[in-house]
């Protein structure tokens, strides 16, 4: 049985040793960091609904994930994707792949904290590729403000009004 190969990065968080097959390659970056491509996601703690996206070549470009239905229906958010975006992750459903969205805790404020469902995170985990997929709205794109319940804990997990993403 073959093992898998274990490499050392450097992250905020410090050396950390991961797993090579579990990186997650983005053929076209994501936004803001386009010219880095491999990433692996690290637990914070085990059982947290939070991951860090960390960049494989940069230890400063982490970002803060989650799983959006973690805190809300599946129902309530469906990101659009393209043909071209599906052949590029080598599905022909999002049912097909994982779904993350990017997380902002404002310091000293965790009940204020935003998902950002205007730039979802698609990964196809079995293939490990992943793309960011800008959502077009005729509108302005929208950062949309949760509690950090998950859904399941006494009840579902409350939505605020949107903010407009500046």
């Amino acid at each position: 049985m073959a093992r898998n190969k274990e490499i050392e990065i450097d992250t905020r968080l410090g050396r950390r040793s991961v797993d090579a097959d579990k990186v997650v390659h983005f053929p076209r970056g994501l936004a803001g960091f386009e010219n880095e491509r491999d990433f692996i996601l690290l637990q914070i703690r085990p059982e947290a609904p939070l991951l860090i996206l960390q960049s494989m070549s940069n230890p400063v470009v982490g970002l803060l994930v989650a799983d959006p239905y973690s805190f809300m229906e599946k129902s309530a958010y469906a990101p659009a994707m393209g043909e071209a975006e599906k052949q590029l992750l080598r599905i022909s459903d999002l049912d097909e792949a994982a779904v993350l969205v990017t997380v902002t805790i404002p310091a000293g404020q965790p009940g204020e904290a935003a998902l950002n469902l205007a730039g979802p995170i698609v990964i196809n985990s079995r293939e490990r590729v992943g793309l960011q997929v800008p959502q077009c709205s005729d509108g302005p794109q929208q950062i949309y403000m949760h509690s950090l319940k998950p859904v399941g804990e006494s009840g579902q997990a409350e939505k605020s009004e949107a903010a407009p993403a500046e």
